[in-house]
């Protein structure tokens, strides 16, 4: 389980390209998939049958009906696992990024946690499955040349190992999400 560790920490300082606008991936939270209670593919639904193919490519979902979350999904596939990117920092196409958010406060928090992360993206479902490898409406630039100091703590909102420490952000950005424990946790 510790591989999917290894790449949500791989993913922090690559850019993540979405319909007109980038960002550097400033936080993540891994997911073990079959391994781990708190992932989505911990039990296999029709929902989650994307986290069982191929690594590399988007596995987007709606949360609390409204909201779409953006995960990579890492492999290997029979153990399903996947990485949420949880914020970034908006480095190309902030007016879009702006026009798409609304009313968001400053430009530090345009994609601070998953959903706003998505929206600034432009992110919906029809995104679902797109390969992040390839060049596009949606995809991961190369990694980082020089590799972000990194901090690590529990992930944020789940109630099923809720202490596992697999969200990882970088060290002192500004656009990291605050940390939720889950009441149900």
């Amino acid at each position: 389980m510790d591989d999917v560790a290894a790449r949500a920490r791989s993913l922090l300082g690559r850019m993540f390209h979405g319909h007109g606008v980038t960002l550097l991936i400033t936080e993540v939270e891994a997911y073990g998939g079959v391994d781990d209670p708190a992932s989505h593919a911990f039990t296999r639904t029709p929902r989650s049958e994307i986290m069982y193919g191929d690594p590399w490519h988007l596995y987007v979902y709606r949360s609390y009906g409204m909201h779409v979350c953006a995960n990579v999904v890492t492999g290997p596939t029979d153990r399903a696992a996947a990485v949420l990117i949880r914020a970034g920092k908006i480095v190309e196409g902030v007016e879009l990024a702006r026009e798409r958010r609304g009313t968001a406060p400053k430009d530090v928090a345009l994609a601070r946690g998953p959903g706003n992360l998505a929206k600034s993206l432009g992110l919906t479902l029809a995104d679902l499955g797109a390969p992040l490898l390839v060049p596009g409406g949606v995809f991961l630039g190369a990694p980082p040349v020089e590799v972000p100091a990194v901090s690590a703590g529990p992930r944020v909102g789940v109630s099923r190992a809720a202490d596992v420490a697999w969200r990882f952000w970088i060290t002192g950005d500004r656009t990291v999400s605050a940390y939720r424990r889950s009441p149900r946790a």
